[in-house]
């Protein structure tokens, strides 16, 4: 049977996850409206992991004798002041997330919850690739400011993103 406390934990970062999605389907949505699709799938693609997160900690909840509860979800932003200020904001938020595993983390070893602290390792591997893209792309957005085409070359590599859920062990 799971702790309380990391029960409770896990049930935020399910909120978190849930919330990670719906912005990202907005900020789809604000690409969208410029016309920039490559963009806008990633964006999509980006929505379809964080349910996935989601729902790897609320799978994780029940088998080990928990109980997941969903939180409000709050209503994410729907504007940004430009394509690489959308993408500085993807970068901070999954800052802003990372941290969050980390405190999970640490209260799994505080706890000396072993399985939770093996669960968050892949979490956490997840979280320096999601920061490492997300700082890539938004590097990338500044460098070609002053070359518009840039913005459409890199428009054309992300439309090529598709979701691949990982593999799941066998049960």
């Amino acid at each position: 049977m799971i702790k309380t406390s990391v029960q409770d934990a896990i049930n935020s970062q399910i909120t978190k996850e849930i919330y990670s999605s719906n912005l990202y389907l907005s900020m789809a949505s604000y690409y969208s409206s410029l016309n920039l699709n490559g963009f806008a799938n990633w964006m999509k693609v980006q929505a379809q992991e964080e349910l996935f997160h989601a729902m790897k900690f609320f799978d994780y909840l029940l088998e080990r004798g928990g109980r997941a509860i969903i939180s409000a979800i709050a209503a994410p932003p729907i504007e940004w002041s430009s394509p690489l200020g959308a993408f500085e904001a993807v970068y901070d938020h999954e800052q802003t997330v990372t941290a969050s595993i980390n405190s999970l983390a640490d209260l799994a070893i505080k706890e000396s919850d072993h399985a939770t602290h093996i669960l968050l390792q892949w979490f956490i591997t997840e979280q320096v690739e999601e920061e490492s893209t997300t700082s890539d792309i938004a590097e990338r957005l500044k460098i070609m400011k002053d070359f518009p085409g840039g913005l459409i070359m890199m428009d054309a590599e992300l439309k090529t993103r598709v979701f691949v859920p990982p593999a799941q062990p066998a049960k």
